[in-house]
């Protein structure tokens, strides 16, 4: 059921069972969301403790299945620690006696959120705490005497992000533990503001947008879909006001106006998980003129009875919209265990000849932008209408109307 290939690895997309150290080992990979909302692919290992018996391969199948259920239901546990035997998590937790408790970063670590478990919630104590418990974990050394060490080992093992907030919160444990007089001093002073988060390929200037006919098509699909219709109201607000995904997702009833919408929040990932933050990417807030077509939409969804503070686009257990689970399900699609390809609605339109290439969600916005100019809209107003400044409507967008012609002079 879950084969190896010859080589003895997993191939992408299904999970699949490997020796490693005489014991079995599942390898898959899944899309996660950075600290800065970025969505990426990751390569995960479980390691199940069961030897590679008859019975054991079954037991690993079982929990294959558990870890499948969990991503198909958007319930994936990116931490592993839900999918890891018992003997593995005390081996983890454990306190060692022979270890000095003033230099080992392990055992100061869970004091700290021993101590902070009544100050947080209980998903920041389940999910996020036991993350950069397990990110320690697996450090070569915990001594704090090694604290250039473990700094170099996060950051040649996590992305510069992780890296970034692992020892964010190793600073704010060691901190506690010098006022606690659990230790001298902390080692970890000002290494987190060192890494340098490197400037990825910005979703901003990559321009491909969708033509108005195509724009039509997928909004189609979406209210047709038995699965993601409920996505349906967002894809439009995504289309006709040109907002960032991330703002739309944090918008609430209280930003509605009689004439326009106020962004001034976006979500982001903080340390309680899915949080909102104040302000926008390159202003505090905007507003955005409601005209008939985003009137309509926003009557469609609005409820009988609601407080300003309800959330405008929901997941349907009511919180968030995970983005990831958007993209990767109902937009774009995934591979199940069996290494079946489940097309989202945008790659089955194109398939289909309907659209002429995938392009990710960010995409709505350019199409917004660009169908704006192509109306002979000035930039100017467009881009206050999407908090970009003139020069940058003029410099990435204004070259892709498809219209343009050279006038005769």
């Amino acid at each position: 059921m879950y084969p190896q290939n010859s080589q003895g690895k997993a191939s992408k997309g299904a999970i699949q069972l490997k020796k490693s150290n005489g014991r079995l080992q599942l390898v898959f990979s899944h899309p996660i969301i950075t600290e800065t909302g970025e969505i990426r692919t990751k390569r995960f290992y479980v390691s199940t403790g069961y030897d590679d018996t008859p019975l054991g391969r079954q037991r690993a199948s079982v929990l294959a299945d558990t870890i499948q259920r969990d991503i198909d239901y958007g319930e994936f546990d990116a931490s592993l620690a839900k999918y890891k035997p018992a003997a593995s998590l005390t081996t983890v937790t454990s306190i060692t006696p022979s270890a000095s408790p003033k230099h080992d970063l392990g055992e100061l670590w869970e004091k700290y959120t021993e101590f902070k478990k009544p100050q947080v919630s209980q998903s920041t104590y389940a999910v996020d705490y036991r993350k950069y418990r397990n990110h320690i974990a697996n450090l070569p050394t915990r001594n704090l005497e090694d604290a250039i060490a473990i700094r170099d080992y996060l950051v040649a093992n996590l992305t510069p992000n992780a890296a970034k907030r692992t020892l964010t919160n190793i600073h704010a444990c060691c901190d506690w533990a010098l006022k606690s007089k659990l230790i001298e001093s902390n080692p970890f002073q000002g290494m987190a503001q060192e890494i340098q988060i490197p400037k990825s390929e910005s979703e901003e200037n990559d321009i491909n947008p969708f033509t108005k006919e195509e724009r039509d098509v997928i909004i189609a699909a979406f209210e047709e879909s038995k699965l993601y219709s409920y996505y349906a109201p967002l894809v439009k607000i995504l289309f006709f006001t040109g907002c960032r995904p991330s703002e739309a997702i944090a918008l609430q009833w209280k930003h509605i106006g009689e004439k326009f919408i106020t962004f001034e929040q976006a979500i982001t990932i903080s340390s309680k998980g899915l949080a909102l933050k104040n302000g926008l990417k390159t202003q505090s807030q905007r507003r955005f003129p409601i005209n008939n077509q985003v009137k309509e939409i926003l009557n469609s969804i609005k409820p009988e009875n609601f407080a300003p503070e309800d959330l405008i686009f929901k997941s349907k257990k009511g919180g968030f919209i995970d983005f990831g689970d958007f993209l990767y399900h109902a937009w774009k699609g995934y591979k199940n265990r069996h290494s079946r390809q489940i097309d989202g609605i945008v790659t089955q339109l194109v398939k289909q000849g309907l659209i002429s290439e995938y392009r990710k969600p960010y995409q709505c916005r350019h199409t917004f932008i660009t169908l704006c100019l192509e109306a002979d809209i000035d930039a100017k107003d467009v881009g206050k209408w999407v908090g970009n400044s003139p020069e940058i409507i003029y410099k990435h967008y204004a070259g892709n109307k498809r219209d343009l012609q050279v006038p005769d002079l």
